[in-house]
Order: structure tokens, then sequence, then C-alpha cells
């Protein structure tokens, strides 16, 4: 039973092509696709595909860029939705900070902060994005003494990995880490019970000539198999697991 706890169903690459996706994940043993938004209108999409395919759930977020181009009222629009369909959601994100691109930290600290607000209120664990701003990311959910912190696709220091790791928080490890010594590092070093498997779909793919998509994962619990030196089952059950302890899942 494979999960793909980050991906981007309503990505432009996907159009007319999900029905075959979603087949394909099915026919790969993957059981729960979390499909994460960015804005508002992303995230009205998401609602209506995690009532459309039965694998599909639903995380409502506001990326890092949109905050940098969305006025107050835009903002607040999106924070209401999220509350609003708060019980059609298994979590919030992809949300968090990112300064790749030298980008204005105070607007976006501000949000993130009313998003880790709305987290607590409504019980809902977060799907952290943290490029270039992970010390940052760690520092805030700190201070606020937050629990339910899931990072995808990190990609900070070792030493932020082992604060992840005393803070009992996740990471999810993308299919990139078929060609990637920064994620294999991580999976050797790291505590499988707060490990769990993403795509980032169609993005992080493990193959050059491919984009990625959801059946993949199929590959990523091959590697971390190999370096974990478990049987791929053993892999396999250990991270739906985690999935279903962090997200609340009844088992299937």
């Amino acid at each position: 039973m494979l999960v793909d706890v980050h991906v981007h169903l309503t990505d432009e690459y996907f159009k007319d092509k999900l029905d075959k996706i979603i087949e394909n994940a099915k026919k790969n043993n993957v059981v729960n696709i979390i499909s994460n938004g960015i804005n508002h209108k992303d995230n009205q999409k998401i609602i209506e595909l995690s009532r459309k395919y039965d694998i599909v759930e639903a995380s409502l977020g506001l990326y890092p860029d949109d905050i940098i181009n969305s006025t107050e009222d835009e903002i607040q629009k999106t924070l209401d939705f999220i509350k609003k369909n708060k019980n059609k959601i298994i979590a919030i994100g992809e949300v968090g900070l990112d300064l790749s691109y030298n980008k204005e930290l105070i607007k976006q600290k501000e949000v993130f902060l009313k998003i880790i607000e709305l987290a607590q209120e409504i019980d809902k664990p977060l799907i952290i994005h943290s490029r270039k701003a992970e010390e940052e990311c760690i520092n805030i959910l700190k201070e606020f003494g937050f629990k339910k912190a899931l990072f995808h696709s990190f990609t900070g220091n070792f030493k932020l990995v082992r604060e992840i790791e005393r803070n009992n928080w996740m990471l999810s490890i993308p299919c990139s880490i078929v060609r990637s010594e920064h994620f294999q590092n991580i999976v050797k070093k790291f505590n499988l019970n707060q490990i769990l498997t993403e795509t980032d779909a169609p993005y992080l793919s493990q193959y050059k000539d491919k984009m990625n998509e959801p059946s993949f994962i199929v590959e990523t619990i091959k590697m971390i198999s190999k370096i974990k030196n478990l049987e791929k089952e053993e892999v396999e059950k250990i991270i739906f697991k985690n999935f279903q302890n962090f997200f609340k899942q009844k088992g299937i």
C-alpha cells in the first residue's frame, strides 16, 4: 500500500491525463495521493479532484510565490476557504517560506504565522515548503511548539535534518532519491518511522526523459529498502503506518 503525500494534480501537464495517471497509480498499489494546493483557484480544483477520485486527498495551501503576488484580501480569502473546507481536507499545504530568489521574507513570514495558527485551530498537519529558508521554517515551528509538520523534499543541511528528527516531525522523500546522494544520505541516517514518500509530480522525476507521476513511488520504495537493508514489503508497511499515524487515517 503505497502513498504519495505531495503531488500537484492540478498542474497543466496533467490536463487530459488524470484518468490514466490515477489508473497507473492504482495498478502500482498506490492507495493515497495527497494533491497540494498553491493558491485559491488551485485549492478549489483540488477539492473537486478529491471528490472525483477515491484515492485523492485534498491539502489546501498557499505557496510562497503566490503570497508575494497576492493582496491581503486575496490571502484572507484563501485562508477563509481552507477553514470553510476543514472537514474535506487532510492537511494544509503546501505552505512555508522560500528565499531561493532573494524574495521578501517579512510578508511570507507574516502569512506563514497565520497559517500555523489556522492549522492549530482546525487541527490539521502542515506540509512545508522550505527552499533556502529551512532554518527559518524550523525556528518558527519550534517557537509555536507545532507538532504536526511534514517537510517535503527537504534540501537543508544535515544539522537541520537532525533538528527535524529531534522534534519528531516528518520528512517526505521524493522519487529523485534514485539519483540524489542528498536524499540517499537522509534516508540512511534518518528514523524510518518519520519518513513518508512523495513525487512532487510532475516534477522531481527519477527519469531524465519522463515527467513524474504517483506510480513512480514504487522506485522510491525500492531505493529506501536498499539503503535500509530491509525487504521492500516491510518498508511499504512502515511508511503506510507512518501515513496513517501522521494524517490520522484509519486502516484500509
